[in-house]
């Protein structure tokens, strides 16, 4: 099911959340779809993003989410939240049994803060290894790799981005992520060169849904946007309670 949302007329649009709040909230407005935001998960919790919770915390938060809806779910794993195939699919296995039914692996890792991009072929075959092992336990999972060519080098970013996908297509991803791309042509071009289902993020760039739908894009999320706006409105409101002494800035009446 989750497979075929990625193939309707109009794209998906992913309600990414980080709680069992935001979760209920997404099923209600009725999404079809929700997945988490690792950004957003990590905030939430004082942490910054980039694996900076354990795997179990992670785990725990998608238990919770799990438990209240009934919508299809995504995870973000980011590097995989290990260092071997086995370990990854380990991991994968334990969100499978929480009903979990896609993921997002991302092709970067963070070094004292810097994103740079791992080697293509390297990521490629540990891709290819981990689509060989859950072939092997029947568990079927929707791997949406995330490709960081545009947030590291967005100058050099649609050849190098072209090349890399044909190389995960081939290791067996079922979709591609790409944060930062917004540029419509760099979009038509990916698009023309990929039968993967292209998903494309929140970005203050990013056309709007229609224009996204017309130049083949299959998915759109909204990474950690949503959370950091709601975010910024609690500061503002707590800032106004304290300046006004009252708490009119609510609206209570």
């Amino acid at each position: 099911m989750f497979k075929k949302l990625h193939q309707q007329e109009t794209p998906l649009i992913l309600c990414n959340v980080w709680d069992a709040a935001s979760a209920i909230v997404a099923e209600k407005l009725g999404y079809q779809a929700i997945g988490t935001s690792s950004a957003a998960i990590a905030t939430s919790l004082g942490k910054t993003d980039g694996q900076n919770i354990c795997f179990d915390t992670l785990l725990a938060v998608v238990k919770q989410i799990s438990e209240v809806t009934t919508l299809p779910l995504s995870v973000d794993i980011e590097a995989g939240y290990a260092d071997t195939p086995q370990e990854i699919v380990e991991n994968i296995t334990k969100l499978a049994k929480l009903g979990v039914v896609g993921i997002n692996i991302e092709d970067s890792q963070l070094t004292n803060g810097r994103r740079s991009l791992v080697d293509k072929h390297d990521f490629s075959e540990r891709l290819s290894q981990v689509k060989a092992l859950l072939n092997g336990t029947n568990i079927e999972m929707f791997i949406n790799v995330r490709s960081d060519t545009y947030i590291v080098d967005a100058a050099t970013a649609l050849p190098e981005t072209i090349e890399r996908i044909n190389l995960y297509e081939s290791a067996g991803a079922d979709g591609i992520f790409l944060p930062c791309l917004t540029a419509p042509d760099d979009i038509s071009k990916i698009v023309a060169h990929c039968s993967l289902p292209l998903n494309v993020m929140c970005m203050p760039e990013l056309a709007c849904f229609d224009q996204l739908q017309q130049l083949g894009v299959k998915r759109i999320s909204m990474g950690n946007f949503v959370y950091d706006y709601l975010l910024a409105r609690l500061e503002k409101t707590l800032s106004s309670i304290k300046q006004q002494g009252s708490f009119e800035p609510l609206s209570l009446g």
